[in-house]
């Protein structure tokens, strides 16, 4: 299996996309022929009708008793158009949504989207519905995910890996699971001096300076929690990013990930996670590193985390969805019924952990001891104009017979 799940290129200008030719004809027909992918998922998650409105027009989405979805529309706010969360968009904002340049989740973090109009899970509902239809993905249903082994047994889920286990089976899990534990790459003297030099570093950031993230506590007291350029702080850390036990996990997937260049603005970030924090961005809810936009772009990257200090339940350890970069599930925030496996990734001082781009996961609070942590990634290489993976394919179908305003404009 492949992590390299792009489909589309920024080398590609994506095509103007009409509103009213998308709304009237090119979404019904996509529904239409994408029912089997799209109405098994929809029909669990039972989507109320959301109103779309762009310019001075409105559509209707509605999903019927099996979950295949339906677009009319509003010509009077009757029924469950009168009763319909409504959702208005720009046109940008439409043609970013449908060429992938932004999530429903996105466009909400950005303020973008007014929830007082609609519900948050209904959008994301029918935005499961939308990427469904348009990249010809199955909208997930249970069971349809399962994490195996080479000889097709369930994974151990809790497994942790040593620097010099087998690599084949490491990139197995990684590529299965979404997600990799491997105790005790660096030493204990390696992570108290990054220690040292996180304290050292730490009065050279201030609020407001473009390189670091601030967060208050529940004392009222505003903690520096995020230091970027960090290698430009560390020479431990710019060493450890250019030794061999950090580049070489960069080949697990065989894909041609590398790691952030020396020119890079912002190699890596050392990161401090307070306890009481309750302003700012600390620890992060569920979610996919892809969750504002970009996923056929751009996934599956890597993030690398480096375990300065260990971590746990009550210090602020990693927790993941096994599986779920394989899942075209809501980019963020846990999905009601979601039946993938929730795992808990504790460690001890210098271990690392992976986990790519589109698995869901969450930075649990300490609640006792506070945790300092390092995250880099690994990303994919340029795409290759020539590749023919069976996603590229699959797409490049998909665009030879959609309807005319999502490959050209409209004709007038």
């Amino acid at each position: 299996m492949s992590i390299d799940m792009r489909t589309r290129d920024d080398a590609v200008e994506p095509p103007p996309v009409d509103p009213e030719a998308f709304f009237d004809a090119d979404l019904p027909d996509l529904f239409a022929r994408a029912a089997g992918l799209v109405a098994p998922g929809l029909s669990l998650l039972d989507p109320a009708p959301v109103a779309i409105e762009v310019g001075d027009r409105s559509w209707l989405l509605e999903a019927s008793g099996t979950g295949e979805p339906h677009v009319t529309a509003e010509t009077g706010r009757r029924g469950a158009a009168a009763e319909a969360g409504r959702l208005r968009l720009t046109p940008e904002q439409l043609h970013d949504l449908v060429h992938d340049q932004v999530t429903a989740m996105g466009l909400f973090s950005a303020g973008r989207i007014d929830v007082s109009r609609v519900r948050l899970d209904h959008v994301l509902h029918w935005w499961l519905a939308l990427r469904s239809a348009l990249d010809q993905v199955p909208v997930h249903t249970p069971g349809a995910v399962e994490t195996l082994d080479a000889d097709g047994r369930p994974l151990d889920l809790k497994r942790s890996f040593d620097p010099d286990d087998d690599r084949a089976e490491m990139a197995r899990f990684l590529e299965a699971a979404g997600f990799l534990h491997v105790r005790g790459m660096y030493t204990e003297s390696e992570m108290r001096q990054v220690e040292l030099d996180m304290d050292a570093a730490a009065p050279d950031y201030s609020p407001g300076d473009g390189r670091s993230w601030w967060a208050r506590t529940d004392g009222g007291v505003s903690r520096l929690v995020r230091m970027q350029y960090f290698d430009r702080k560390s020479e431990t850390v710019a060493a450890m990013l250019d030794d061999d036990r950090f580049q070489s996990l960069a080949g697990l997937p065989g894909c041609g990930h590398v790691a952030r260049p020396h020119d890079h603005t912002n190699r890596i970030e050392a990161l401090f996670k307070p306890l009481g924090v309750v302003e700012g961005i600390s620890d992060v809810p569920w979610h996919k590193d892809c969750s504002l936009g970009r996923h056929s772009y751009e996934c599956c990257g890597i993030t690398v985390g480096f375990s300065v200090t260990g971590a746990g339940p009550d210090s602020g350890q990693l927790r993941v969805i096994a599986g779920s970069h394989r899942a075209l599930v809501w980019p963020a925030l846990l999905q009601p019924g979601l039946d993938l496996e929730e795992v808990e990734l504790p460690t001890e001082r210098g271990d690392v952990t992976l986990h790519l781009s589109c698995t869901l996961h969450m930075a649990q609070p300490p609640t006792e001891r506070e945790r300092r942590v390092m995250y880099t990634s690994f990303t994919l290489p340029p795409v290759d104009a020539g590749a023919t993976s069976a996603a590229r394919r699959r797409l490049g179908a998909l665009r030879e017979a959609a309807p005319v305003s999502v490959s050209q404009p409209a004709a007038r």
